[in-house]
């Protein structure tokens, strides 16, 4: 199909969360007969350990004995989604590529995906609704499969809570209710800090507050960035910042660092893999810390939002998708390859059997004193509501950290960098040739 008739018709079926009209599929064609003979297949991915993972399906038996995968190293984020269409453009793009749920409408509008919903839907049922909608784009064509996820949840300082005498939060105001206690007893010391350096952090709070970045009307997009809901968050966040209870220093940076590791900050609002970057960030501080579901907008409402999460993906460049399907699915839905996966790659499975099982049966070493850490983990993940990504998140993320950076540093109105969040965003896509209705 004609890459500018295919992005037509990829824009009217990209709002994930709105079930859109169904998108006919336009892949490379139709190879899901049986492939005979030996089939090598190479897999762009930036997870660590990958090649380990992939030894046991090169190794195994049965049919991997037909189907070899090489393991390609590269770089994640934006850097992999422009090489990986670059590479497209030459028609030399590998089968299999790791992908951000939120790099998948562009990769897809650009023609750079195959529908592999005929080999790989019979294991929608291994993950929640909310995660396999996202490989799906709202519609019935599938093109990925969910590797990882990372549903957001509260991380405090346990002995600290204890020994100013607060609660953990279970809505946003008392959230901020608790901030403003800390700072009254401790004026040296800071609940959180709003963080303006990962844009997914931000994402994921408007997210969990029921904002849609991006729908569709007709052959249109909506783009919504400044709707109600993500408005609310940034007030919320803007006003804490502005009166000074909450910290507005980056995260990841040595003076964050510090801060985690002395206790100046007791908590984090992150997602499951924390504790990873805790370990790194505050190495004094394990055995400290406990996990708990994300504050809640209203006492009524359990749900949290999404910060981070891949699948893997077949490309249409691939001429074995059949085999490149197979090998997808197994990645992510063997016991022995997931186990693996969290073993050496420190991912959190998207599979909703794995996330109870093998590395996960044990908390993570820095909350030993939590035994329930995956239990609870487990818990939260089926409450993750699903995300409405657009054809240009790139343009977005890189509008919030400039605009939000310079709020938070100024400590000026988060609603005017949300609005200039929103500009950009509309601009771009105007720019690229999409059809933009407000």
């Amino acid at each position: 199909m004609p890459h500018t008739k295919r992005r037509r018709l990829v824009t009217s079926a990209l709002a994930v969360a709105l079930g859109a009209t169904t998108l006919a599929a336009c892949g490379s064609g139709d190879d899901s007969k049986s492939e005979s003979g030996p089939v090598s297949l190479t897999y762009w991915t930036w997870t660590p350990g990958m090649d380990k993972v992939v030894d046991l399906w090169n190794k195994g038996p049965g049919k991997k004995d037909r189907i070899t995968v090489t393991v390609k190293k590269q770089a994640s984020g934006d850097t992999l989604v422009t090489k990986i269409l670059t590479a497209h453009k030459a028609k030399k793009a590998p089968d299999l590529v790791q992908a951000e749920y939120q790099a998948l409408p562009t990769l897809v509008s650009n023609d750079a995906l195959a529908d592999i919903s005929k080999e790989v839907g019979d294991v929608k049922g291994k993950f929640a609704d909310g995660v396999w909608q996202q490989t799906t784009l709202g519609t019935n064509a599938v093109y990925a499969v969910p590797q990882d996820i990372g549903p957001m949840m509260f991380y405090y300082r346990a002995d600290l809570f204890k020994k100013y005498g607060l609660k953990v939060p279970t809505t946003w105001q008392q959230f901020a209710e608790t901030a403003r206690a800390l700072k009254k007893q401790a004026p040296d010391k800071y609940l959180t800090t709003f963080s303006a350096n990962d844009s997914g952090l931000f994402a994921g709070l408007a997210q969990q507050a029921g904002a849609t970045w991006w729908t569709t009307s007709g052959d249109k997009w909506k783009v919504a960035i400044d709707d109600a809901a993500t408005r609310k968050v940034a007030t919320f966040w803007g006003g804490l910042v502005k009166d000074g209870v909450i910290d507005n220093q980056p995260m990841y940076q040595p003076a964050w660092n510090k801060a985690m590791n002395t206790g100046q900050e007791i908590g984090w609002v992150s997602a499951v893999w924390a504790p990873g970057t805790l370990t790194t960030a505050a190495p004094d501080t394990k055995g400290k810390w406990a996990m708990a579901p994300l504050p809640q907008w209203s006492e009524d409402q359990d749900v949290t939002g999404s910060w981070g999460g891949s699948s893997t993906a077949v490309t249409t460049d691939s001429a074995h998708k059949e085999a490149a399907a197979e090998f997808a699915a197994w990645l992510n839905t063997d016991h022995d390859a997931l186990n693996a996966l969290a073993t050496d790659g420190g991912i959190y499975p998207a599979s909703t059997s794995a996330q109870l099982s093998g590395a996960f049966s044990n908390p993570p070493a820095f909350f030993s004193n939590q035994p329930d850490f995956y239990t609870k983990a487990a818990g939260i993940a089926k409450t993750t509501v699903p995300s409405a990504w657009g054809p240009n998140v790139n343009v977005a993320y890189a509008s919030f950290n400039d605009a939000f950076g310079a709020a938070a540093k100024d400590k000026s109105d988060f609603g005017a960098a949300l609005k200039k969040m929103q500009d950009a965003t509309v601009a771009d896509m105007k720019k690229q040739g999409f059809g933009v209705s407000r």
